[in-house]
């Protein structure tokens, strides 16, 4: 008997176009929403009976989802409250929102907001379905089963039918594009994504075993949910393997998680979950999107970034809150006042548990802190709310492997790092092993020196700079040992400016070509004891290098070669030998450039005091050509001693060997050169 033909009640006819052209990169949700319709249909059929409102009998009320290929049909069946046709015609055919042209101006960027904001949940399934089935029958008694059907055009057609039990089948007469949908793997997998903890058991299908040697089917559902995850229940009655197993279900591949969070609050908003602290590596983007947001169980996304603060993205675990709806838009996540204080909750629930762990058992938060550092200096560098609270229990560690307060550091060091303008130096390593000679140079001063290998350290430094009052943060390897920290005038150079000259002009000869490397060579008093050659580099430059692995804009520093100092010990038996060496061997060559050098650049002087007072437009064509002059045989005369430095130091093993030993602790002398270096070492031992 036919009871009703019409079309549903929209004010326009593309609907359908609409939700398909929308929704179609999103179309598999269609499953969850159906799926999910009929768990609510479930749910509500228990609170009539708890009501006392239905006093028939429950039986199983397992919803259960089934496929035919032959048919083309999926099928999602349920025995919760059902429908009569009066509700079919209220829920299912009416339809009201704004005409469509604003319809789709509104949603034009944001497709996941259509089917959320409308109610559209049931829609969805023309997504995928060209023809859309509804058998239902109410709970009510002596109710009239009856049947729905819409091919994705406006019209319907509701007409009785049989049908002996009370609850909704939804049957999905599948599109030919859609064909997917008839895989069993593929509709596994969708349950398992959407469906994994629905409150109502879902059932796919029938277990299987093997059986002589083939898989067969048992008589037993193959539930494919859990309806009451960990997160569902009080943590008092849950022990830590229970929060381990919960984890490995969710992260099969992953390691153990360091520790965990348990959320549980109904005041002022709905939130219940629980967020891991995974061992972090040292790639961050690696372990985002390990947040899963669910609303009242049902799986919404793993895309959290909207609804937790960036840095909380690194955490794995649940997330439940039926105030989140199930579509949402990121204007909408952006704007709701419940999304901000869920963020700011979790923010600090996850700062009492660091905080907590940190003075319950301080000794556990040490061995952890390699793990968890990254997130903390994540969060401090990212959420200015939680450096407030997390410096109280941050940790800094040194090349030893001590652990300390930032306010347990400072007093450790006060004393002996702070310079002679009273800024406190914070001396730092990047690479134990490969800065141990400068480490070294430090702790025999009685310095204490950091590690700071992590990722975001570069950052992190900087920040610390702003934040602590009168410090600053220097690499080991930054400069000499003594000019880290100057307690006092510079000790003065005991050679000339003609033989500090020299020796840094023969090194140079020497120095080879490195990409992307620059060397300038300089002498300095580092003591009898210190290294001969020492290679440093600049901190402001490093450092601004480094800088631009993180902030856009920086990219140019990234280009620019690294720029280094080779430092020679003016005190340093070696350099002194090459002094003495030089002198002797070409002394008499350079004695005379060096005199020549001299009157010429007093002669330029001169030439400049008489034209200091004339703009360069004033000075006549005898002026231009005398200072030109004077420029020009002071260069012939700076060639001319390039030209014997270069010839003595092509001659004197001793200073590319001192050379490349600096190049080699620096790991900076490779290929040809490092070959050239083991078969001169060779030639000077025998």
């Amino acid at each position: 008997m036919m009871i009703q033909k019409g079309n549903i009640g929209i004010t326009t006819e593309n609907i359908f176009p609409v939700i398909k052209k929308f929704l179609y990169s999103d179309h598999e949700i269609f499953l969850r929403e159906i799926v999910s319709n009929a768990v609510d249909a479930t749910q509500k059929l228990k609170t009539l009976a708890g009501r006392g409102e239905f006093k028939g009998e429950m039986g199983n009320l397992t919803v259960r989802v089934s496929i035919d290929p032959e048919a083309k049909t999926l099928t999602v069946s349920d025995r919760g409250i059902g429908m009569t046709a009066e509700e079919i015609d209220r829920y299912i055919n009416q339809i009201a929102f704004s005409g469509a042209n604003d319809f789709l101006e509104k949603y034009k960027d944001d497709a996941s907001a259509i089917i959320g904001h409308f109610g559209l949940g049931f829609y969805s399934a023309f997504m995928v379905a060209e023809r859309v089935d509804i058998v239902t029958r109410s709970y009510r008694e002596d109710a009239q089963a009856v049947k729905w059907t819409c091919d994705g055009s406006p019209a319907f057609e509701i007409e009785a039918c049989d049908k002996a039990d009370r609850g909704t089948d939804i049957v999905l007469h599948l599109a030919d594009d859609c064909k997917e949908f008839l895989e069993k793997s593929k509709i596994t997998e969708l349950l398992n994504k959407y469906c994994r903890f629905l409150p109502v058991e879902i059932a796919f299908g029938k277990k299987t075993k093997w059986e002589d040697g083939k898989e067969v089917e048992t008589d037993e559902d193959n539930v494919v949910n859990d309806t009451a995850p960990l997160w569902t229940k009080t943590p008092a009655s849950l022990k830590d393997e229970d929060y381990k197993d919960f984890y490995r279900k969710l992260y099969p591949m992953a390691d153990e998680p360091l520790f965990w969070i348990h959320l549980n609050v109904d005041y002022p908003f709905n939130l219940t979950g629980v967020l891991y602290f995974p061992r972090i590596k040292n790639n961050i983007d690696i372990h985002r999107n390990k947040i899963q947001l669910y609303c009242n169980q049902v799986f919404v996304t793993d895309q959290v970034d909207n609804i937790v603060p960036d840095f909380l993205t690194l955490l794995h675990g649940v997330i439940d809150s039926p105030d989140i709806p199930l579509n949402v838009s990121r204007s909408y996540l952006q704007s709701d006042a419940n999304v901000k204080k869920i963020a700011s909750y979790i923010t600090k629930k996850v700062s009492d548990r660091l905080q907590g762990i940190f003075k319950n058992d301080r000794k556990d938060f040490e061995e952890k802190w390699d793990s968890l550092k990254l997130f903390i200096h994540y969060g401090m560098l990212s959420e200015q709310d939680f450096y407030d609270k997390a410096k109280n229990y941050a940790l800094l560690k040194d090349t030893e492997g001590k652990c300390f307060t930032y306010d347990e550091y400072r007093e450790l060091i006060k004393d002996n790092q702070t310079d002679k303008d009273g800024n406190l130096i914070y001396l730092y390593a990047t690479q134990r092993d490969e800065q141990f000679a400068y480490i070294q140079a430090a702790r025999d001063k009685g310095y204490s020196v950091l590690l700071l290998d992590g990722e975001l350290d570069t950052p992190l430094v900087g920040l610390l700079e702003q934040k602590f009052e009168k410090c600053r943060f220097s690499r080991v390897d930054g400069d000499v040992v003594d000019r880290l920290i100057r307690k006092e005038e510079e000790k003065s150079l005991s050679l000339s400016a003609a033989e500090a000259s020299s020796l840094s002009g023969v090194f140079t000869a020497r120095m080879p070509k490195i990409d992307k490397a620059e060397f300038h060579v300089e002498t300095a008093p580092l003591g009898e004891q210190g290294a001969p050659v020492v290679i440093t580099q600049s901190e402001y430059m490093r450092r601004m290098k480094d800088m631009s692995r993180y902030q856009q804009g920086m990219g140019f520093y990234g280009e620019m070669p690294d720029m280094y100092n080779l430092v020679l010990n003016a005190d340093h038996r070696l350099v002194k030998e090459v002094l003495a060496d030089m002198q002797q061997a070409v002394g008499s060559r350079l004695q005379p450039i060096e005199s020549e050098l001299k009157g010429l650049e007093a002669r330029k002087q001169a030439v400049e005091e008489s034209q200091k007072d004339k703009k360069y437009d004033e000075l006549t064509d005898d002026d231009k050509a005398q200072l030109k002059q004077v420029n020009d045989d002071i260069e012939a005369q700076e060639k001319a001693r390039r030209e014997v430095w270069s010839d003595y130091a092509g001659q004197n093993p001793v200073v590319p060997q001192l050379i490349d030993l600096a190049l080699l602790q620096n790991g900076l002398l490779r290929g040809e050169a490092l070959s050239k270096f083991i078969a001169r070492s060779v030639e000077l031992i025998k």
